[in-house]
């Protein structure tokens, strides 16, 4: 049939279903920091990819959570360093602020680094698929546009599932609502609140509190466990709570919150059984995986699974092997928060890493099989202030464990580069096995803590000991001596203590 005699709408429906039909050796269900990160190195190993998105490349943590957040506590930190510079000698006065600048800079750092992730894609010769991705069989994606419709089909080799997560919700307890905020919400406030009720003391829920602390907001805590940042070595949450009440934050750990709803211009909620209003909460309990939508189900019934989407999907989280990220179906992975804990940006772009390695391992397209991760060597970073950073055991996790345990300890009060930046609030603590030498955990709090913490990860993956961190020489005058300091206490030797 000559090209003139087809009619325009065969013509049309003939060149979309050329354009709409793809087929990759790798594609990638979701564009977060697991999901490209797994997408371009898959791409340095040779193999042809493709990454589906339906928002913004970069996902929640680019343009929701990890960096927006930064740049709101960047803001935070400018205006209480402007606020105390007389103690500097400076005379600066803080006439006031344009909160609207304030979120407006934040959405703009986002903006810029989502745009790069694009940038990324086209260097590496990635393919953005745009749409909601799900599986329609064993080795199929379909991508439906806004309207629900099939825009495209994407065939692969392989697929890795890196949906990430949301905020968690308990539809029983917390009714949504527009004073009843999760991190999205609390990211771009139409104004400031005079008052806020934080429910959940972790990480998400002190780094908002101590953001909106700093610009006037009567902040307020509520934690059901004993202590704020309860996942945080027990002297490290001791000792953030005492800042945070200092700085003025409310603080009401082993309480429980019944409900929380709008209640006119605001929102209650039934703390330990007393009726309080705010003018908004923010729900800081967790997150959830995003298996709803994406095909499991099908994926299970095409697979023919035994016991369906149960054998890839348990409480919520995408069940794999942590040494490839594979699924029960062959060709098919997951890595990220969709997988579960630890929920950390760091981790699913590490595991996104080992599981492209993995991939191109399999096709005999890479000489090395991948190392497992350490799942015992995660650094955890909390950026309120003071800042909260950790890697390995607690204290009280290693005594359980069954090790004798050395701690050694360095406070900020002792070190030069502390005292003249004005930061002499925190410390530094070393736990250490007492018939080995091995490095167990290391905790601190205080300024560039998030900074600091790299060095004891890196010294735990190269199973360094007491012995290799005294013999090494760190720069005075710096913070980091800090952490020499903490680790010669454990044998008391320390130096300047």
């Amino acid at each position: 049939m000559r090209r003139a005699n087809i009619t325009p709408l065969v013509l049309d429906m003939m060149e979309n279903s050329a354009m709409n039909k793809k087929q990759f050796d790798v594609v990638v269900l979701g564009s977060g920091p697991g999901g490209y990160v797994a997408a371009i190195r898959a791409a340095q190993l040779g193999l042809s990819v493709g990454i589906v998105e339906k928002a913004e490349l970069g996902g929640v943590c680019l343009n929701w959570g990890c960096i927006p957040t930064k740049a709101l506590l960047r803001a935070a930190e400018m205006k209480t360093f402007a606020e105390h510079s007389a103690e500097f000698g400076l005379d600066i006065e803080v006439k006031g602020f344009d909160f609207t600048k304030v979120v407006g800079r934040s959405r703009d750092v986002a903006g810029k680094l989502s745009g790069g992730i694009g940038f990324l894609m086209k260097k590496n010769k990635i393919e953005v698929v745009r749409g909601w991705g799900r599986f329609a069989g064993t080795r199929v994606l379909e991508v439906l546009d806004e309207a629900g419709a099939v825009a495209a089909e994407v065939s692969f080799g392989a697929c890795i599932v890196a949906t990430g997560a949301r905020a968690r919700q308990i539809p029983t307890v917390l009714e949504a609502s527009e004073h009843v905020w999760t991190a999205r919400e609390a990211m771009v406030p139409k104004e400031l609140p005079k008052s806020l009720l934080v429910v959940g003391a972790g990480a998400i829920g002190v780094e908002f509190a101590s953001f909106y602390n700093a610009f006037g907001t009567k902040v307020t805590i509520v934690e059901m466990q004993d202590r704020v940042v309860p996942v945080e070595d027990a002297e490290i949450s001791k000792a953030l709570g005492r800042a945070l009440e200092k700085q003025g934050i409310e603080i009401l750990t082993g309480a429980s919150v019944s409900g929380v709803k709008s209640a006119g211009a605001g929102a209650e909620a039934v703390v330990n059984g007393e009726v309080r209003t705010f003018d908004k909460a923010l729900i800081a309990i967790g997150v959830a995986g995003n298996v709803e939508g994406i095909g499991l189900e099908a994926l299970a019934a095409h697979a023919k699974l035994a016991g369906g989407v149960e054998a890839l999907v348990e409480r919520g989280v995408v069940k794999v092997n942590k040494a490839t990220y594979a699924t029960k179906v062959d060709g098919v992975y997951a890595i990220g928060d969709v997988i579960g804990a630890p929920w950390l940006a760091h981790v699913a772009s590490h595991e996104g890493v080992i599981c492209a390695e993995a991939i191109a391992y399999k096709l005999g397209r890479y000489d090395h099989a991948p190392h497992a991760m350490d799942y015992g060597n995660i650094p955890g970073c909390t950026y309120c202030t003071p800042q909260v950073a950790s890697t390995g055991m607690t204290e009280a996790a290693a005594l359980v464990a069954g090790h004798e345990v050395k701690v050694g300890r360095f406070n900020y009060q002792a070190n030069g580069k502390a005292l003249a930046m004005g930061e002499a609030d925190g410390f530094v603590k070393t736990v250490f096995d007492a018939e080995t030498g091995a490095l167990l955990g290391a905790h601190m709090i205080g300024a560039e803590a998030t900074e600091m913490i790299s060095t004891f990860v890196l010294g735990r993956s190269m199973e360094a000991v007491e012995e290799d961190f005294y013999r090494t020489c760190l720069p005075h005058p710096t913070l980091s001596e800090m952490l020499g300091e903490a680790v010669l206490d454990a044998d008391g030797r320390s130096l300047n203590s």
